[in-house]
Order: C-alpha cells, then sequence, then structure tokens
C-alpha cells in the first residue's frame, strides 16, 4: 500500500460517512459494557431505522467519563457542536432517535463543560469517534499516514530524530527519554532485533493503557511498526493482561486487519521493511511490568527481573536488542510522525513534553480517564477536570503513580504537573493512575494497603524487597493496631531506605514511596495512633475497638 492507496481507503470511508445526517456513537469500552451498552446500541439502531432518520450508530471504545456512563456522542451534519448524553438506557432509544435534527433530550444531556473543554487529547484524539474494530474508520482519521509516509519517504534515522525533537519520554513510569531509547536500539549490535508493547497494566486503579487498547489498538500497531522501522526491528509483541479480554479480542483483529491491508506483515508498501506483531497474556504478575521479568515471561520462563546492566535495548529477548515502550508511549508516536516532532514539543512544559492520560479514581465525582497537558495545575484536574470531592467531604491527597507512588496532601494541589515536579514532592508519574482520598481516608492505613500490594506481588528473588516490604507491613499493621512506638517511625525510614537503595527492581525500589511520603506530609496521623491510641477517620481497628467498648 502506498500513500495515495491509503487516502483514498479514507477518502471513501469519509464519503460514505458523510451520507449520513446524524452520527450516534455509543461507548462500548469495559466500563459501559458493564452496564449494558450492547443493549443500548441494538435498541437505537431499532429505534433510528423506525423513525426513518438518515443516521447510522456505531460503536466505540472509552469517552473518559465512565463515571457517568453508559455515554452516548451525538454528532449531526454541519455542526462541530457535539452533544454528549449520559447515563443512557435502552429504555432512551426512541426518545433519542425522535430527537434527532431537533432540540437535544434535556433529562439526557451531559453538561459537563469544563470536564471535556480543559483536555487536550493527542492519545485520545479519536476517543469516541471510531469503531475499534474497522481499520478504515481509523485510517479514515490518518490512520497509518505517519507509517506509510515514514517507510515510503523517510530514513529510519530520520524518523528517530522527529522522536528526539518531539521530547516524547516513556508514560510508562521511568520517564526515560523515548528518542535515545530508540537510537540505543537502532545503533546495537544483533538480528533479528524486537519491539516489545507493554501493556501488563496492574497499579490498582489504572486503567489507561487498557481504554486504548480497546478504543484504538490500531493506534499502537502503527506507533509499534513505526518504531520497528525505526530501529530496525522485525518481530513484535504485546504484552497484555489476561484480564483484559475486551482489549485482547479487539487487538486479535486490529492485527488480522492490519496484516490484510499490508501494513503488518512482509515488505510493508511493498519495501524491503517487514514486521509482525504477536500477543502475549501475562498472568497477572505485576512484577511483570518491569521490563526484564516482562521479558522472561515473553520467553516462557518465570516472570522474575535480573540485574541491569546489560539493558534490553542491548540483550533483551533471547539475547537480541530489544525496544520495549508502553502502550500510551507507541500511542504517541503515529501523531508526531504526521505532525511532526516539534508541534508535540511545543505541548507541556521543562523537560516534560506532550500529554499524559490519567485513570482518576477515589473519591472523586468524575471518576474516568483524562487526558492533559503536561504542566496542568493539580487542582485543575482534581477540582475542575474531576468534579472535586463528592458528598460534602474534603479533599485530602492524591496518590501519583501507582502503589509505588506517593501521596500528595491539599496544601500542594497547585503543583504543575510534570516528571520532576512529581519527584520533588516525593512521588512520581508512573503510568499515570491517580487515586484520589477525603477526610474519610486514614492516611497510615492507605500506606499499609499499598505497601501489602507491594509485599504480595513482590517476586521474593531480592532479599530487600521480599523480607524488607513484609517488615514495612508488620510495622504499619502494629501502628494501625494502636501497639505501634514513636521508635516505629524511626525504623520505617532507615528500613524504607534500605530497600530503596539494594531491591533489584523498581517495584522494590520504588515500594517504600507510599510511607515515605506519609510520614512526610501526614506525620500527625502516625503519632495518633501511636500516643493517643486513636484514628481520626475512624478506619483503624483501635477506633474500632473504642466505639464498641463505648
Amino acid at each position: 500500500m502506498n500513500l495515495e492507496e491509503l487516502k483514498q481507503i479514507a477518502a471513501s470511508t469519509r464519503d460514505e460517512q458523510a451520507k449520513f445526517d446524524h452520527e450516534i456513537n455509543i461507548c462500548m469500552g469495559t466500563g459501559c459494557l458493564s452496564q449494558h451498552s450492547d443493549t443500548i446500541k441494538d435498541a437505537l439502531t431499532k429505534a433510528v431505522a423506525a423513525s426513518g432518520k438518515n443516521a447510522f450508530v456505531r460503536r466505540t471504545g472509552c469517552m473518559g467519563l465512565c463515571a457517568a456512563g453508559p455515554l452516548l456522542l451525538l454528532t449531526n451534519k454541519g455542526s462541530e457542536h457535539e452533544i454528549v448524553y449520559d447515563h443512557v438506557g435502552p429504555e432512551h432509544a426512541e426518545k433519542i432517535a425522535a430527537a434527532l435534527g431537533g432540540a437535544p433530550v434535556a433529562e439526557l444531556q451531559c453538561d459537563l463543560r469544563e470536564h471535556f473543554e480543559s483536555q487536550v487529547h493527542v492519545v485520545l484524539e479519536n476517543s469516541g469517534h471510531i469503531d475499534p474494530e474497522k481499520i478504515e474508520d481509523y485510517i479514515a482519521r490518518d490512520g497509518y499516514e505517519g507509517l506509510v509516509t515514514a517507510v515510503t519517504e523517510m530514513t529510519p534515522s530520520e524518523v528517530i530524530e522527529q522522536i528526539m525533537k518531539s521530547g516524547l519520554r516513556g508514560r510508562g513510569g521511568g520517564g526515560y527519554p523515548t528518542g535515545l531509547k530508540w537510537s540505543t536500539v537502532a545503533k546495537a549490535v544483533g538480528d533479528p532485533k524486537y519491539v516489545v508493547c507493554n501493556g501488563d497494566e496492574g497499579d490498582p486503579g489504572a486503567f489507561m493503557d487498557r481504554s486504548v487498547l480497546e478504543s484504538d489498538p490500531q493506534r499502537v500497531l502503527e506507533g509499534m511498526a513505526l518504531a520497528a522501522y525505526a530501529v530496525g526491528a522485525s518481530r513484535g509483541f504485546i504484552y497484555v493482561r489476561a484480564e483484559y479480554p475486551l482489549a485482547v479480542s479487539r487487538l486479535t483483529a486490529a492485527i488480522r486487519d492490519a496484516r490484510r491491508k499490508g501494513l503488518l506483515g512482509n515488505n510493508i508498501c511493498n519495501s524491503d521493511f517487514s514486521f509482525d506483531v504477536e500477543i502475549r497474556l501475562g498472568a497477572g504478575a505485576f512484577v511483570c511490568g518491569e521490563e526484564t521479568a516482562l521479558i522472561a515471561s515473553i520467553e516462557g520462563r518465570r516472570g522474575t527481573p535480573k540485574p541491569r546492566p546489560p539493558y534490553p535495548a542491548v540483550s533483551g529477548i533471547w539475547g537480541k536488542p530489544t525496544l520495549i515502550n508502553n502502550v500510551e508511549t507507541f500511542a504517541n508516536v503515529p501523531p508526531i510522525l504526521r505532525k511532526g516532532g516539534e508541534w508535540f514539543s511545543g505541548i507541556g512544559i521543562g523537560k516534560s513534553k506532550g500529554t499524559k492520560v490519567f485513570a482518576i479514581t477515589g473519591k472523586i465525582a468524575n471518576t474516568g480517564l483524562v487526558e492533559v497537558p503536561m504542566g496542568i495545575p493539580l487542582r485543575q484536574i482534581i477540582e475542575g477536570i474531576g468534579g472535586g470531592v463528592p458528598d460534602g467531604h474534603t479533599f485530602k491527597a492524591v496518590q501519583t503513580g501507582g502503589p509505588s507512588g506517593g501521596c500528595i496532601p491539599a496544601h500542594l494541589l497547585d503543583l504543575n504537573v510534570s516528571y520532576e515536579s512529581l519527584i520533588e514532592v516525593g512521588s512520581m508519574m508512573g503510568s499515570g493512575g491517580m487515586i484520589v482520598m477525603d477526610d474519610t481516608s486514614c492516611m497510615v492505613n492507605v500506606a499499609k494497603f499499598f505497601i501489602e500490594f507491594c509485599m504480595t506481588e513482590s517476586c521474593g528473588k531480592c532479599i530487600p524487597c521480599r523480607a524488607g516490604t513484609a517488615q514495612l507491613y508488620t510495622l504499619l499493621t502494629r501502628i494501625c493496631e494502636g501497639e505501634g512506638t514513636m521508635d516505629d517511625l524511626d525504623l520505617l525510614v532507615d528500613l524504607s531506605a534500605t530497600i530503596k537503595e539494594t531491591s533489584l527492581c523498581g517495584l522494590g525500589q520504588t515500594a517504600p514511596n507510599p510511607v515515605l511520603s506519609t510520614l512526610r506530609y501526614f506525620r500527625n496521623e502516625y503519632i495518633e495512633h501511636i500516643e493517643h491510641k486513636h484514628c481520626s477517620a475512624g478506619v483503624c481497628a483501635m477506633s474500632k475497638a473504642v466505639e464498641v467498648t463505648a
């Protein structure tokens, strides 16, 4: 396929869609499907046909505002204004069909203007607009234009140059410069080379990668193919959690359709470049998000980390040079190749370029998926886009960076979100989970929860992580039960430092962050538990014991 043929497919698809006066998109991501959005689509299809209106109904992936699902996005021909309906049910189908071309159905209309208008979509630019199982929909929105242009008109080094110019950093947690990683793999000696997409999203409360894979799988495949062309790889793997069946199903269909269009497989675009992708399912081990453990799992071995160097860029899968990026990183690549690295670097702040996708959960009104420019104030995410803390409670903290991240208190809400700023306050960007806590949360118990997660998910290969996280959990449990001492606080700090400095991989090296950040900002709660045997949030066992006695 050449660029002209690709544009013909895009034009033909757009022409076909332009025949309709109304476009009705139904979210059929995991969240809305759990509320039977498939039955809503069936009901709307029948209602539209019965009404005689010139409209078509399309399934899409996640639209972001999960708390208000099932969601419907309505577009009328000749109007740039989109109408969003929330909490839609099959019983609303006839009313929605009857209103096409007239005034919107007022009781269904979503009026969370700031939630949508404050976002900048790059990774989620197709959110709510394409059928994830129709490659033509993706192509109609400039999909694969970057790949075809690169393979037919650019050298691999020119592709890497655009990624370098963009300032894109890995969105999996570490924030390593993507262009630098690609150039290292490109220079590495060894054949074949591999490209791996890390979709092993195991953080509590995180669903960014799952949503992208479910909603726009072709985008990830295009990003991987561009990376493969740039570094000289011929084979790729997408490592996905087996707990994501919808993502796996749609990825499988996307790979099949890309092969049929000649966009994966041998001699892509009639060139010497060949690249194909396989799916590997993870068995739910959090540690397999670490790249050396992930490689071991792909090779069929037990997923445990190994010391670095050598790094995967030099010696990865079966000892060959291997490029590993996560889902969101690859999803950023196609628009960078279409629009240029300088366009992407114009978004963001400092060394944190572009946008970041966050999954906001916990004590927040607008639970869901958002994409915002780097440098946005944390307050705007929590109080503006997220709608703030509901039910009259007050904001206490937000935990960023997954179970290995830190808890950021209310007085730091005006912090501009970037890789550097989050590290400075004792947290990290991580893959993009945000868990909001209010005044009903006990921060000692929160630290215990995340340490228990890291302890349970430790592979046990190195003693600092295996034994250290268990000892942290024991100390925190003792404090939560009213049996701690002030000496335990010093022991928590010393033990955390040892674990961070001596653990083999990122799981252990970052596991103490929830403890250290809560000690830093909520030390008074630890002291309250120790000296007063009281938990003001009423969460810990000793408070319940006092209530029962009373």
